[in-house]
């Protein structure tokens, strides 16, 4: 249709367009979709499109465990996700868009960060989903591009909001976002609280220097705190209202790394502690027989 990609119109927000001739005759103008080229173990998966007339559709994979919310909210009986879990889901979404911002050419922007959309599959594995407002980058060395407006209330970039310029800083304060939202299972935004923006909320609490008042309460305690200042540290770091003093996702890949180690570690250590207290009570019950 296009001879090859041979006459280039321009480029938009998901890549070249192409002239093309349909039919033999007609003149169009052909949209070469950055989509089919994004591929990574963390990002829901393209498998095909329908074109048959007025219907149009794209079809991607199925993953039946539905979407992060869901299990956050516990809505539909599905289960809750342990902390360390959490971390494991954060970590899986944060390399896809780490994919996003560094293995891709150009890089993109998915522009949509939140919890509605990161899917998880039969064994709970975090993936990236809804690209539809994703945006390139310009080849040639520019850190943004100028862009209307897109995102979701509460998970918006204060800055791009403010100046339009998008740069892959600006999933990096939604991811902030999902994070806490992870951490403490608290709505993004609620007009009851006194601090309604969930990153004042957190600021407020933090004051208090009580980690408990800012958990998930239905995880009933079941987590190592030193992971849980670190992934908060985190969260706090990547919803900077300054893009400048924001990680970019390669940092917070790292982080997220050290986070599970340290749940690890101190789950582990928590074992060795049982076992230890199993095996002294052992050794009480040789040494002082029961009473005949």
């Amino acid at each position: 249709m296009t001879n090859n990609l041979e006459t280039v119109l321009g480029k938009g927000g998901f890549g070249i367009v192409c002239h093309g001739i349909l039919n033999g005759s007609e003149h169009v103008a052909v949209k070469v979709d950055l989509l089919l080229r994004v591929h990574h173990t963390n990002l829901v998966s393209l498998v095909g499109y329908c074109d048959d007339g007025d219907h149009l559709a794209l079809i991607y994979e199925f993953l039946p465990n539905g979407d992060l919310r869901q299990h956050l909210s516990g809505k539909d009986t599905k289960p809750i996700i342990s902390w360390r879990n959490r971390l494991r889901i954060a970590l899986e979404a944060a390399l896809g868009l780490e994919y996003l911002h560094s293995g891709c050419t150009p890089p993109m922007v998915h522009r949509d960060v939140k919890t509605t959309n990161i899917l998880l599959d039969e064994q709970f594995k975090a993936k990236l989903a809804d690209f539809g407002m994703s945006r390139s980058f310009p080849v040639g060395g520019e850190s943004h591009v100028s862009t209307m407006v897109v995102g979701t209330l509460g998970y918006l970039d204060p800055e791009y909001y403010h100046t339009s310029r998008l740069s892959e800083k600006s999933d990096v304060y939604s991811f902030g976002i999902v994070l806490l939202e992870m951490i403490t299972n608290q709505s993004v935004i609620d007009q009851t609280r006194e601090k309604p923006h969930i990153t004042e909320w957190v600021r407020f609490e933090l004051n208090r220097g009580d980690i408990t008042r800012i958990m998930d309460p239905k995880l009933h305690g079941d987590y190592n705190s030193r992971s849980v200042w670190r992934a908060i540290e985190l969260a706090m770091s990547c919803a900077n209202q300054s893009s400048a003093r924001r990680p970019d996702m390669s940092q917070v890949v790292t982080e997220l790394k050290e986070c599970l180690v340290s749940e690890n570690s101190g789950e582990n250590a928590k074992m060795e502690s049982q076992s230890s207290i199993k095996m002294s009570m052992s050794f009480d019950t040789e040494m002082f027989p029961s009473a005949r």
